[in-house]
Formats: C-alpha cells, structure tokens, sequence
C-alpha cells in the first residue's frame, strides 16, 4: 500500500504506526529504501544495536533506556489530545543503521505522572534531526488511531465479515471514503449559508 502510494506520487517524507509495524524490519528497510523516514513503536524486549566504542552491541531496547543519564530526559509535548497538551519526558540513543541514509535513534516516551511507563520508538530520520521532529512525528500517530476510532463507530470500519482480502479492502477503503466524506462535509458546515424559510 505505501509502495502504491508513493508510485502514485503522493508527497511524504515520515512514516509512523505501532509495534506491529516498527518490529517489522523488512518494513523498517523498504521506508528506508524509498527515502521515507520514519518513528515506529517497538516493543519494551526489542532487539537493538546500540554503538559502544565503534562496536556494535546487542541491546533489549528498555535495557539500553534504562542506561541513559537522568539528563538525556528532556519534556516536550507530542501535540494537543482530546485532554488538552500531550506531555512527556522523552530521551533518545542513537543506535546502528546503515550510515548513508540517514541517523537511525531509539526514542523513549515516559509519563509524567508514572515514570514506569514507558514507550519505546526506533527511528530513521534525516541527518541532524531534532528531538522535537521525532516527538512530532510520534505524536502523529494519535491522530491516526483517534480517526480509526471514530471510523469505527461512524462507517463501521471494523464491521466487516469477509473472509478474502478483495472483500475486506473494498469494506475498508468505502469506510475510509465515507468517513474522509463526513469530514468534508463537517468542515464545510459553517461555511454554507444560513436556510431561509418559505
């Protein structure tokens, strides 16, 4: 789908999703290869390769957080949510990736109230990127899941009952062009004149 996509033309530079996606590194590689950059959810026991003395070791990626100073630990807002700003304490470790296309990092989020829970992100992004991007770019993600709720419950995105993926991708992309439809429809709302009676 996202080859198809940027075939299409279709202008993106990031890419971000969950931990089905970011433990994918067949995945990880083809966004690299297409010159997408990206911040995907990998789980708390994911593999890294973490640079130690120009030698590569082999790191679960909250044992590599764990071992970051205090003041790697920087609080920074992932965006505006349905409660109001989205903040957290966030740190980052650059890890192993091929050099040439990019710095590939390990992002952690961290709660505010609850520093034991914690969110792990590998990264590929452009040379010098900040840490403010890669929040950026994870905050983007809430967005993405708030919609598929909404879908969900508005054009019963998650209703279908098709055992083919034909079936469950004309289901999926008629949700997903009646709920982008809606939204046209809600923002032009205000914009229509008032009715007037006869």
């Amino acid at each position: 789908m996202i080859d198809r996509a940027l075939d299409a033309g279709l202008p993106a530079r990031w890419a971000t999703g969950d931990a089905v996606y970011g433990q994918h590194s067949g995945l990880r590689r083809r966004l690299e290869a297409r010159g997408l950059h990206y911040v995907l959810a990998v789980p708390m026991n994911q593999n890294i390769i973490a640079p130690t003395a120009g030698l590569g070791e082999q790191w679960r990626a909250d044992k590599l957080v764990a071992s970051l100073r205090a003041n790697a630990w920087r609080t920074r807002s992932a965006g505006a949510g349905t409660k109001g700003d989205r903040r957290y304490s966030w740190a980052r470790t650059r890890i192993n990736g091929p050099a040439e296309t990019g710095e590939h990092w390990l992002l952690a989020r961290r709660s505010l109230k609850d520093p034991a829970d914690l969110a792990y992100y590998i990264c590929h992004g452009p040379n010098r990127v900040s840490l403010a991007e890669l929040v950026r770019i994870a905050g983007a993600r809430w967005a993405i899941e708030e919609t598929f709720q909404t879908s969900k419950g508005e054009t019963g995105l998650d209703h279908y009952q098709v055992r083919q993926y034909t079936g469950w991708y004309r289901h999926i992309t008629l949700s997903m062009f009646a709920q982008a439809f809606l939204t046209v429809i809600r923002s032009k709302k205000g914009a229509l004149p008032p009715e007037t009676g006869n």
